[in-house]
């Protein structure tokens, strides 16, 4: 009998795999106060002979390693040492490692300080987790997106079911900052809120992602215009071997990556990804059909050891198809805003090294498209709205190291900003509570320019205290009150070489969106929304890869926009979801606004992670109990809109081998505020805000499987989102035709798979 032809591949491939491959780990080592490469360092690869020392200019090569996961340890005299988990080896690429170590002024008496396997940034003393590519890759139900990734970390809530919005500490969606590269992209995710920051999936390329830190808060004075969290991605750069690539298909899209050297000196990475729901939606007889590309291109030259250059791109083209076949599909559809979406990032950026120090200086351009309309029963429409928002900027900033103990940054940029908007509403629109928007139409086009400057001086002290002081000035000159002042202070202790305790404060101000400037002339009288924030914490290193952390924080807002003719109205509850006449557009600000908005945020969070290590077992547990609460021009102060109370987080995986990984994550958190509706479809007042949704949870199970070859491998998954199908509910709406509410659930279990071959 003969074996069916699968089979047959299928024991081929098996046995290949089977076969004993090799791979290598390559990187460069620095400084990370001053950018210096570091020679000598000892690079050793833990429970293992293998190693290597960095050469002059901090490189560094370690060869012919067994394919699997490892732990790699740098280790320098007068040097903190450090430990990179989740180091993958494989056939098809080297593993690139940019290791930057930190100068050990910290003596104690009698007591070696441990390695450390958790990342340290100088000038953030609490609030702030890292993550590497393997870590946020491997996440259960995250669709390997940067953003999902995080909804684990302790004061992060999920505003609804299936989207990104970040909502940090009670903070609202539009308070976030994102950097890749050090160039601010104003929304990372395909169909992007506008005035916000949430959209369903981020469009940056997690094959790229080299490491992530996000801060929730109390972040010092490098970063501005924004009052809750800021998250940084930095990318990797390509391949200097030789030309390779990988071909993908995940839950949601599918894509090529290339990426190789350019000449001796540089190298390169580009990609291109496309979403296939649109082909399942349509077969499927679905009246909504999303469709999305994004590309992602890096370009890096290095003059010599002390001079280079970067060039990125990224871009995301998004549209939205209705399919009104049945009068169900026109009633369905009427419901929801539709958006097509051009948006793109780009920018060249040049590092200069010189003694103690480096000094960066970029220029770069944001530009984001927005075509968003909503069509009623009949077809005609009753929304549109064109705008588009660029942003062109010119930004330098210096890093000098003062003494192995303190450093100096300082910075500044200018920002020329072009607005413009076409808005039509054929006929006032009338909220659900009964009042009328006064806009028609509305043509605003307008040139804006943004300064901002700031210095921060950091310091290690006593050999156990690290104070930071920062000032920061932000200048926007398309309102009345054009100047913020933003000083900033945090500290920490190192009680002993397991323990420390950290405080900072500071003033964080914000400036208004620019959809909320062009509604009415008094909204150019809106100031910079302002946040007094105070962090205290504690942190101890249970075992040297068990990191225990607890945390309070205090967030008092005011100056935030609330609406003139909606009085309950403040813009810190809105941000979040689609938008459209169901929220009552109320996020993109078309009223008359002023900045008399307040509001308070406060929590305690406990987190407990565990790093991969020689025991592969790894994970993050977090617990965060928190209130918010804000008040509109009518002075009664009621629940946040994404105010959760308890939030409880739970994430794990184990490394079997190096095929084979398993992880879970569970989630749990109270129901937002909502308010309910009256028999009539309107809704009242005085019940604003004033009931829950039943708490949410779910689980999520995923698998992986690696396949290695001779100069390629194969990785899949198994991913299972809400394994045992809870329907959780996270929005209300009023069904006209059968004059009653009803609640929208999230989709319950959703399995998926991904496929990947990297060469």
């Amino acid at each position: 009998m003969k074996f069916p032809v699968f089979i047959t591949l299928f024991l081929v491939s098996f046995n290949l795999s089977a076969q004993s491959y090799t791979g290598n780990i390559e990187g460069k080592i620095t400084d990370k106060m001053s950018g210096q490469s570091l020679p000598g360092v000892n690079v050793i690869l833990m429970g293992s002979s293998k190693g290597a020392s960095s050469d002059l200019n901090g490189n560094f090569l370690i060869t012919n390693i067994p394919i699997g996961t490892y732990q790699v340890k740098a280790s320098y005299v007068g040097f903190k040492s450090i430990i990179i988990s989740d180091v993958i080896v494989s056939s098809a690429r080297p593993a690139f490692l940019k290791i930057e170590m930190i100068e050990s002024v910290i003596q104690l008496e009698g007591v070696t300080v441990t390695s450390d396997y958790f990342d340290i940034q100088p000038t953030e003393v609490n609030s702030i987790k890292s993550f590497s590519y393997e870590e946020i890759r491997r996440a259960p139900g995250g669709f390997e997106d940067v953003v999902r990734a995080l909804s684990v970390l302790p004061g992060v809530a999920q505003a609804q079911a299936g989207r990104n919005d970040l909502v940090v500490r009670g903070g609202a969606p539009s308070e976030n900052l994102f950097l890749v590269d050090g160039f601010v992209v104003p929304n990372i995710n395909h169909f992007g809120s506008q005035g916000a920051t949430g959209g369903p999936l981020s469009f940056i390329n997690l094959d790229f992602v080299n490491s992530t830190s996000f801060s929730t808060g109390g972040f010092s004075a490098l970063y501005g215009d924004k009052l809750s969290s800021v998250l940084s991605i930095d990318l990797r750069e390509g391949r200097k071997d030789r030309l390779g690539g990988k071909a993908l298909i995940s839950a949601s899209q599918f894509g090529l990556n290339f990426e190789g050297p350019i000449g001796n000196k540089g190298s390169f990475i580009v990609s291109a990804r496309r979403s296939y729901l649109d082909f399942i939606f349509n077969a499927a007889g679905f009246n909504f059909v999303p469709e999305y590309y994004d590309v992602l291109a890096k370009f890096n030259y290095a003059v010599n050891n002390n001079n280079k250059f970067s060039f990125l791109f990224v871009s995301a083209f998004d549209k939205v198809k209705f399919n009104n076949d049945t009068d169900e599909d026109i009633y369905d559809n009427a419901q929801i805003l539709g958006s097509n979406q051009n948006q793109y990032v780009t920018g060249i950026n040049y590092q200069a090294l010189f003694d103690n120090g480096f000094a960066r200086i970029s220029l770069s351009r944001n530009f984001v498209d927005y075509d968003s309309y909503q069509n009623d029963t009949l077809l005609q429409p009753i929304f549109k709205n064109i705008s588009r928002e660029a942003e062109n900027e010119l930004k330098a900033d210096i890093v000098y190291k003062l003494s192995a103990a303190s450093e100096l940054n300082f910075g500044a940029s200018a920002k020329l900003i072009k607005f413009s908007s076409d808005i039509l509403f054929p006929n006032y629109f009338v909220t659900t509570f009964g009042e009328v928007l006064p806009v028609s139409n509305l043509t605003t086009k307008e040139n804006f320019t943004k300064y901002a400057g700031f210095i921060q001086y950091t310091n290690t002290m006593f050999n156990r205290l690290r104070v930071n002081l920062g000032l920061r000035l932000d200048y926007f000159d398309a309102i009345e009150e054009p100047l913020a002042v933003s000083p900033r202070f945090s500290t920490s202790y190192m009680i002993d070489e397991l323990t420390t305790v950290s405080f900072s404060s500071g003033v964080f101000k914000q400036s208004p969106s620019y959809i909320w400037l062009s509604a009415d002339k008094i909204n150019m009288d809106l100031k910079f929304v302002k946040v007094n924030q105070y962090v205290l914490g504690v942190e101890r290193l249970l075992q040297k890869d068990i990191r225990l952390k607890v945390e309070g924080f205090i967030k008092d807002y005011s100056d935030y926009p609330a609406s003139i003719i909606r009085p309950y109205l403040v813009l810190a509850n809105t941000g979040a979801g689609f938008g459209g006449s169901t929220q009552n557009f109320s996020s993109l600000g078309l009223e008359p606004l002023i900045s008399g908005g307040k509001g308070s945020a406060r929590g305690v969070e406990l987190s407990i992670q565990k790093k991969s290590s020689d025991t592969p077992l790894y994970g993050i547990a977090s617990l965060t109990y928190s209130e918010s609460k804000f008040s509109g021009l009518d002075g009664i102060e009621r629940n946040g809109q994404y105010d959760q109370t308890w939030i409880l987080n739970f994430s794990s995986g184990y490394i079997f081998n190096e095929k084979w990984e398993a992880s879970l994550k569970f989630r749990f958190a109270n129901g937002n505020p909502y308010t309910p509706y009256n028999n009539d479809g309107t809704q009242s007042v005085e019940n604003y805000l004033s009931e829950r949704f039943r708490p949410s949870h779910s689980l999520d199970l995923r698998v992986d499987r690696r396949w290695d070859f001779d100069g390629w491998n194969l990785i899949t998954y198994i991913d299972v989102q809400n394994i045992y199908n809870n329907k959780n509910v996270s929005d209300i709406k009023y069904d006209y035709k059968l004059q009653k509410s009803e609640t929208n659930s999230s989709i319950g279990i959703l399995p998926s798979i991904g496929i990947s071959v990297q060469f």
